[in-house]
């Protein structure tokens, strides 16, 4: 029985998710990347993953609906949907079959060497110029949607291929929150069909609505203020901490 955490557990939660958030309303992913990150020390996956998932479809749905003039549809329906939704699946079965703890293993060493890549990129400026190769890229992509269905976490796969692409951070932001909306709509059906979204989710979702809503309003003022790229390496800086304290804790 999945059972509600404590107020003592659930107000470090509600800052993790004001400051994931945050990140997301201004970069266009990291939102669940953070939040399970952090909360996973919390609160048990299989809590966490159900009541995050309504709470990102509302902040990427809020984007697409305010800046969908600014979204490729060439590039989200050409490229990147297609072999993310082949990943899917993959990643399910590994939610629903493998040990927790095993898990938070896994997901804290992909935060590792994610975080690693991304911060080795921020010191290749002129890498980002470049789209990877179509078969690459395709790899990254099924990889990425096969994280996303264990983790609801694959962004960090999609955005290397994304700013390969996309330049424009408008356009990189919008096209990123509609590739969200679609994949989280399929994962919040499949949660419901099997069961997963219960009272407890529900009720974490509605108390991290507040803290939800903070962050969406610090990310739209702090994406007009803030260097995008200084921004994002203090959040792979974060992650990699995390990513290394979850391998440890397991």
């Amino acid at each position: 029985m999945i059972s509600f955490p404590s107020l003592a557990l659930l107000l470090p939660l509600a800052c993790a998710a004001w400051l994931a958030f945050s990140v997301e309303t201004v970069l266009g992913f990291g939102a669940t990347l953070i939040t399970v990150a952090i909360g996973s020390f919390f609160v048990d996956l299989e809590l966490l993953l159900p009541a995050i998932a309504p709470l990102n479809l509302l902040l990427s749905s809020y984007l697409v609906l305010r800046y969908h003039r600014e979204i490729d549809r060439r590039v989200l329906f050409g490229r990147l949907v297609p072999f993310m939704a082949l990943g899917m699946p993959l990643g399910l079965a590994l939610l629903w079959a493998a040990d927790p703890s095993v898990l938070k293993r896994l997901f804290g060493a992909f935060l590792v060497a994610v975080s690693a890549v991304e911060l080795w990129r921020a010191r290749q400026t002129s890498e980002a110029s470049a789209p990877l190769p179509r078969v690459a890229e395709a790899a990254f992509l099924i990889a990425g949607g096969a994280i996303h269905g264990a983790f609801m976490t694959g962004g960090p796969m999609a955005v290397y291929v994304a700013s390969r692409i996309l330049h424009e951070k408008h356009r990189y932001r919008a096209t990123l929150s509609a590739l969200w909306v679609i994949l989280n709509v399929v994962l919040l059906s499949l949660y419901a069909i099997r069961g997963d979204i219960g009272p407890a989710a529900m009720g974490l979702t509605l108390a991290l609505l507040p803290a939800v809503a903070l962050g969406m309003i610090t990310g739209e003022l702090a994406f007009r203020r803030l260097p995008v790229t200084a921004f994002r390496t203090m959040v792979f800086v974060m992650l990699l901490a995390s990513g290394v304290a979850l391998v440890v804790r397991g």
